[in-house]
C-alpha cells in the first residue's frame, strides 16, 4: 500500500493503472514502443500481488521494460512493417508514366500517371524525352516529377 494524500492505494491498482496508461498511449501513437512498458507495468502487477517490495518492484518493471523494448522492438516492426508503406505523393516514385508533353533540356514537360497530369522534368537535366514515351518517375521535387 501507498499513501498518497492521505488515501492508501494498493500497488495493485497503481500497477493496473500505469499499464492502461501505457496501452492507451501505444494505441494513439502507434509506435511499438510503450507497448514493453506495459508489458514491465504488468510484471509489476504481478509482483505487487504477491507482495515484493515496492522498491523490487520499479527495479524489474524497468529492467523487464527496457530488456523487452531493446531484444524485441526491432524484430516486430520489422515483421509489422511499421512505416514502410507509401503513402500520397511518395507512393509515385519508381510508377511508370506516359509523356504527354515533350520534356527539353531545363523545361518542364507533362506526364500522366495513374489517371493524373503532373509537370515533370527529365533525370538527366541535357535529355529530351518526346511525347509518347514511357518514363519512370526516379522523385519528386515540389509538384515537379523527376522522370527518366
Amino acid at each position: 500500500m501507498i499513501t498518497i494524500a492521505g488515501i492508501s492505494i494498493s500497488m495493485v491498482w497503481i500497477w493496473l493503472i500505469v499499464a492502461i496508461i501505457f496501452i492507451i498511449i501505444e494505441a494513439i501513437t502507434v509506435g511499438l514502443t510503450t507497448i514493453w512498458f506495459a508489458a514491465g507495468a504488468l510484471v509489476g502487477l504481478l509482483l505487487a500481488f504477491f507482495k515484493v517490495p515496492v522498491m523490487a518492484q520499479i527495479i524489474i518493471f524497468l529492467i523487464v521494460s527496457l530488456v523487452l523494448l531493446g531484444t524485441t522492438r526491432k524484430v516486430f516492426v520489422n515483421k509489422l512493417k511499421t512505416g514502410s508503406q507509401k503513402t500520397n505523393v511518395d507512393a509515385l516514385v519508381g510508377e511508370e508514366a506516359v509523356v504527354l508533353e515533350d520534356i527539353t533540356p531545363f523545361n518542364t514537360g507533362l506526364v500522366k500517371v495513374k489517371g493524373q497530369n503532373w509537370t515533370a522534368v527529365a533525370y538527366d537535366k541535357d535529355a529530351t524525352i518526346k511525347a509518347g514515351e514511357t518514363v519512370k518517375i526516379k522523385a519528386i521535387e515540389g509538384v515537379k516529377l523527376i522522370v527518366k
